[in-house]
């Protein structure tokens, strides 16, 4: 969850705790998107010119190859909707990113303003602008999958920067908007609010994680089916398919995992475990990617200590001793990119985003979780998980 009830024992409701970030950004950045939205201005004679800043970019991916993207609207008819008891049917939004033939074309959108409006109360985050070309051709082959889960509350456009850098070292991600665990805007423009994020508790974090990890069984189920995929052009690998997510989205991708052999490695981004593992032990490889977990005094190490007892596969623990709860989205670099982190309460500052930058956040994030990928899922070496490296001083190798 954006920041779960037990983290910390004297947290403040957690509905305000997930939107006050929300808040904050779009209170601070507001002002600034405006002043850097490319705009006319009198030139020589009166011509207009644009010489107004250009308005943030999604850092550039690792590795230089085209990256496409597209989104797709799936519709599961096996089952009713969890959160909306009226509805017949599970529907959901999924944003691929994958190695493209080519980088020509127009850059996709970060969001839409309306679905900014919705998360941010205001539309400025519609002028990021992303890497990614919009509906590009596939490369041609068998790509391994990746699926991302984010954040409760969080849309899946929040994982963008991980997906671009992960396409771009060859795999074709999946990111899933939950539906009424978020806003979420559909093709006929409507935009489904959270309807469950004012009465979040243990319980429903509970039944929250075994929600998401049926979505990723359905998208699964959709993009191994014979015939055309979702995406025309796009082929996946059945045999090399991994999980991942940020806060209560990596706890549902190691559910996935334990649920699903399809996948065969997971990922989790600083989530806790509100679905216990199995008592027998849960055999697949895990990464564990977290923030001060590693010297938390309260109940944020202990559940990660408990949960990995129950790991009997290869796993690996690193701990961002710097980092905040959300330094593994986009949120941090893009308060730096606004030039406003500096403008956040002290104490929203540290629980949320550390004292590390967004920069080096990022890095660290696409470091070890494209390592960890490179190794169960393409059988590369990867000396980044064996030991502490100089190029990433801010990781701390726990276990």
């Amino acid at each position: 969850m954006s920041k779960p009830p037990r983290r910390r024992a004297a947290a403040p409701p957690l509905a305000l705790t997930l939107l006050l970030p929300f808040a904050l950004l779009l209170a601070l950045v507001g002002p600034q998107a405006a002043a850097a939205a490319p705009g006319p201005t009198a030139g020589p004679a009166g011509v207009p010119t644009t010489s107004a800043p250009s308005p943030p970019r999604v850092p550039a991916p690792t590795t230089h190859r085209p990256v496409g993207t597209t989104s797709v609207h799936l519709v599961d008819a096996s089952r009713h909707d969890p959160w909306r008891p009226d509805a017949a049917t599970r529907e959901l939004m999924v944003t691929f990113w994958y190695p493209a033939l080519s980088s020509r074309g127009a850059r996709a959108p970060y969001m839409s303003a309306e679905l900014s409006t919705a998360l941010f109360g205001g539309p400025e985050l519609a002028a990021v602008r992303t890497g990614a070309a919009a509906g590009a051709t596939p490369a041609p082959g068998r790509h391994p999958l990746i699926v991302l889960s984010p954040g409760f509350g969080y849309s899946r456009t929040s994982l963008t920067a991980l997906a671009e850098d992960l396409a771009a070292r060859g795999y074709a991600v999946a990111a899933l908007d939950h539906t009424y665990e978020t806003a979420v805007q559909f093709p006929d423009g409507r935009v489904e609010a959270c309807l469950i994020c004012s009465r979040v508790d243990e319980r429903l974090g509970t039944e929250v994680t075994l929600s998401r990890a049926r979505d990723i069984r359905f998208l699964l189920d959709r993009l191994t089916a014979p015939g055309p995929g979702p995406v025309r052009g796009l082929r996946i690998d059945p045999s090399r398919i991994g999980a991942a997510g940020h806060s209560l989205g990596g706890a549902s991708a190691v559910e996935a995992m334990r649920e699903d052999s399809r996948v065969r490695a997971a990922a989790n981004l600083d989530g806790d475990f509100f679905a216990p593992l199995p008592a027998d032990g849960l055999a697949g490889p895990v990464l564990l990617l977290s923030a001060r977990r590693s010297s938390d005094a309260h109940d944020a190490a202990a559940d990660w200590e408990e949960a990995w007892k129950h790991l009997t596969g290869w796993k690996r623990w690193l701990d961002l001793p710097e980092g905040g709860h959300l330094s593994f989205c986009d949120m941090p670099w893009l308060l730096d990119a606004f030039g406003v982190r500096d403008q956040i309460p002290p104490e929203t500052a540290h629980e949320q985003y550390g004292s590390l930058s967004g920069e080096r956040a990022l890095a660290a994030s696409r470091t070890y979780l494209g390592a960890f990928f490179d190794r169960h899922l393409l059988g590369r070496p990867s000396p980044e998980l064996n030991r502490p490296s100089a190029n990433h001083p801010e990781v701390r190798f726990v276990k």
